[in-house]
């Protein structure tokens, strides 16, 4: 009975007395009988429990100070016989007793990683990176000491990223040679301590590393509205006291594991040192990239890596995107070529960039309008020069007719070599070998039996593509590609269920990342969306079109407020009209030039307001306003700083008994629905003056 009360009692404590049976030989625990540390009280377990957790966050640090020892080794009862302590606890000299990467404090916001070969420091957060000596890589991008600093975004919408040093090319030296080039590099950057802390850790092929803190105007942006700060930097409880979390959390990141940072499969590698050295060489000009596979398999991570992974090589790559949900380098809804010349280091929201030509769609999927989708693509993909590689996202939607869709594109564009994805998650899809492709009929376009019986002219459907001069002197032939197939083994937490609210928040994000060039940069404070000054649109002056919906024409301005607006180019002139709005019957096909935001229309002068990043002497040759399914984030409308009383543009006053008010705009259109008169987004609507 005496027994089995014993065993009761020590039942609650056992897992702290293994954890404790760990770490003996680091702690110097004395040998005290078992029950001793289970008579602890809940505030002595508690304090154990914290110092535990303090010595496994210092890594080896705990070497060298004493305070981290445990209380309950020191109060060791009278009668037991003291014990030496373990060869584990003395302090030995030299790199090995340090945390592999070490990290040191070198000032307010900066902190020096040191590498050695072929070791990586994963971390969330964005920061500067520095490589003040040897070679490392983030992202496939390699940076070298002397090359400008990179800023980096590590952020936990995404896989996290690593920073890996690389093995560079040195020659013959010995390693006092070494040291006294890299002292000599590192004097006009560290002060002596830290040369001196850096010299005593040195080792052959090793890489210097400084992280800085970065502050840009849109990532505070982002930051300021409610809920958004997780995406950068997530604070979790920690007892971690040690110098390197310090260092790290002035600098604005955080040591992420190994197993969250990004890792690409053995077929993903290879398949792109092949790409690589394809797009080097030129031996038959500049390959046409093609990427697809479905949803959540990892290619528009393959996309940036291979971006960057020819940048080391090649001055500018050149980028198709046709995939307008999630799209790469400008807002959801849009078409675009993109001449890259800038490493990509971080999600799509920390890189909005001006594309070369751009078509806005309107809607995040082409569903029920397939037509216009090629037509679009044909128009953009016109303006291709190719002078440098291309590479083409295509959308995850690869069954039924999307896959046929996706068959179009490939005959439409000629692709050199074709990358696709898959993985044991996603759903099956075939092979698009050139023989698949040749055989199978595409939603537009007919197999090579069908062209050869029927007299099908591939022209017809090129038709619109314009090429080089010396490239219209001879037929275009359109020769089969290479296929490269890609296992993915990427871990993703996304569902059918919540694949949508994720998505839609990664759009929310690139919208919020394009309105952050709005705000003044570092160190100015930010402005909030109502104190900026809007430009003044005469009605007369541009025509309206709503993209995805029908609405009454009584009721066009009521759509047009308080939306976000694509600035487009179009060719007819629309100065002949006195009072306006000028509507158009039908979509153009047309340049867009950029986005804004319409806050507000004066009935009695007859202007729009329009918040926009695009500069002035763009604005001038716009003269047609799109609005479509892509929506302001309600973020922007909810967290409107210094307002008082009621915020614009929101009420809970809301009927969802009018026409169009429960219906999700921007989801797939059915027959029922393309025959209403729809009336949208009533609820973010107010009066206009």
């Amino acid at each position: 009975m005496a027994d089995s009360q014993l065993l009761l009692k020590r039942g609650p404590f056992r897992s702290t007395w293994l954890r404790a049976r760990k770490t003996r030989t680091q702690l110097v625990l004395s040998r005290r009988p078992r029950r001793r540390l289970g008579t602890l009280r809940w505030c002595g377990r508690r304090r154990l429990r914290r110092r535990l957790l303090q010595v496994q966050a210092a890594g080896a640090d705990w070497r060298e100070s004493s305070c981290l020892v445990s209380r309950a080794a020191t109060r060791r009862p009278k009668t037991a016989t003291p014990s030496p302590a373990p060869a584990a606890a003395t302090a030995p000299s030299g790199p090995a007793s340090l945390p592999i990467p070490p990290v040191r404090p070198a000032g307010p916001g900066r902190a020096l990683v040191l590498l050695p070969l072929e070791q990586g420091f994963t971390f969330s957060g964005i920061c500067r990176v520095t490589c003040l000596y040897g070679q490392v890589q983030v992202f496939g991008f390699t940076i070298s000491q002397g090359q400008p600093a990179q800023d980096v975004f590590s952020t936990y919408t995404h896989s996290r990223l690593t920073i890996n040093a690389v093995h560079y090319s040195i020659t013959e030296k010995s390693k006092k040679e070494m040291k006294r080039e890299a002292r000599a590099l590192l004097r006009s950057h560290l002060n002596r301590d830290d040369r001196c802390w850096l010299m005593k850790n040195f080792s052959p092929l090793c890489s210097i590393v400084m992280l800085e803190q970065l502050k840009t105007s849109t990532v505070n942006f982002l930051v300021s509205h409610p809920g958004l700060s997780y995406v950068f930097v997530q604070e979790s409880p920690t007892f971690q006291i040690s110098s390197e979390h310090l260092a790290l959390r002035s600098v604005g990141i955080r040591r992420e594991k190994k197993k969250n940072g990004l890792r690409l499969t053995e077929s993903a590698l290879s398949a792109m040192e092949e790409l690589v050295t394809v797009s080097c060489e030129e031996v038959d000009g500049c390959p046409v990239i093609l990427v697809c596979g479905s949803q959540d398999v990892g290619k528009s991570t393959f996309n940036r890596y291979l971006i960057n992974q020819l940048l080391n090589s090649i001055s500018c790559v050149d980028y198709l995107e046709c995939d307008l949900g999630q799209t790469e380098f400008t807002p959801p809804g849009c078409i675009s070529l993109l001449n890259i010349t800038e490493p990509v280091l971080g999600p799509p929201f920390t890189h909005q960039r001006t594309p070369q030509k751009m078509v806005y769609y309107g809607k995040p999927s082409c569903k029920n309008n397939y037509e216009n989708y090629i037509e679009v693509i044909k128009y953009v993909f016109s303006s291709y020069k190719r002078e440098s590689p291309l590479i083409v996202n295509t959308m995850g939607w690869v069954s039924d007719k999307g896959l046929l869709l996706l068959i179009d594109l490939i005959r439409l564009l000629s692709p050199s070599h074709v990358v696709q994805f898959s993985s044991g998650r996603s759903k099956y899809m075939p092979n698009l070998t050139p023989d698949y492709v040749d055989d199978m009929d595409g939603l537009y376009t007919k197999s090579k039996s069908r062209v050869r019986n029927r007299g099908f002219q591939l022209a017809e459907f090129t038709e619109s593509l314009e090429f080089a001069d010396e490239e219209k002197e001879s037929p275009v032939v359109f020769t089969g590609h290479k296929l490269m197939c890609v296992q993915s083994d990427f871990a993703f937490r996304k569902t059918p269920r919540n694949r949508e609210s994720h998505n839609k928040v990664l759009r929310d994000l690139a919208v919020l990342g394009y309105l952050g060039q709005l705000q003044p940069p570092v160190p100015k404070p930010l402005c909030p969306l109502h104190g900026l000054t809007p430009y003044q649109v005469p009605f007369n002056a541009v025509a309206l079109r709503i993209i995805h919906a029908d609405v009454a024409p009584t009721h066009i301005l009521y759509a047009v407020n308080a939306s976000w607006v694509g600035l487009c180019k179009i060719l007819d002139d629309v100065r002949g009209y006195a009072n306006g709005p000028i509507l158009l019957a039908q979509t153009p096909i047309c340049d867009c030039l950029g986005f804004g935001i319409c806050r507000g229309i004066d009935m009695e002068k007859r202007l729009y307001h329009i918040l926009t990043p695009v500069p002035p002497e763009e604005l001038r040759n716009v003269n047609c306003l799109l609005v479509g399914a892509i929506s302001i984030p309600h973020c922007v409308f909810k967290s409107q700083r210094g307002l008082e009383g009621t915020i614009p543009y929101i009420t809970t006053d809301y009927n969802f008994k009018l026409p169009g008010a429960s219906e999700k705009i921007g989801a797939r259109e059915t027959e029922e629905t393309r025959e209403e008169k729809v009336h949208p987004k009533p609820k973010l609507y107010r009066k206009i003056n």
